[in-house]
């Protein structure tokens, strides 16, 4: 079980939050098998925002603050897209550049590698 990395999570008053025995019941933080919020680590959007309003300084510093600002340029506009208009067994998948509008032909295992990119910086 995962528990709500929500800093604030066990001050918010909902019926799921109070745990104990009858007459001694005391809100606390959810457990769930899954989150859907700030990566699977918090129960709702509120939690997400208590722990990036905490957290959030920390996180980009540590991961590394942005002192610059980044340029969509030739080299780093592709993204990958895929047909919908094809039914699901003839879709056909693609990268296009942002920039130049070219349009290059992916298989199916290039589209659903995380790591592929036609990316030059």
């Amino acid at each position: 079980m995962k528990i709500c990395q929500g800093p604030l999570c066990h001050t918010y008053d909902t019926k799921d939050r109070l745990k104990g025995l009858k007459g001694n019941k005391v809100p606390q933080t959810r457990r769930r098998s899954s989150f859907y919020y700030l990566g699977g680590n918090a129960c709702d959007m509120r939690c997400q925002a208590d722990w990036f309003d905490k957290y959030g300084d920390q996180a980009v510093d540590y991961f590394g603050r942005i002192t610059q600002p980044i340029k969509l340029e030739e080299g780093n506009a592709w993204y990958k897209s895929v047909n919908w208009d094809s039914d699901y067994e003839n879709r056909t998948y693609y990268t296009r550049n942002h920039i130049t509008e070219e349009q290059r032909p992916l298989t199916k295992q290039q589209y659903n590698d995380s790591n592929y990119t036609l990316n030059e910086r």
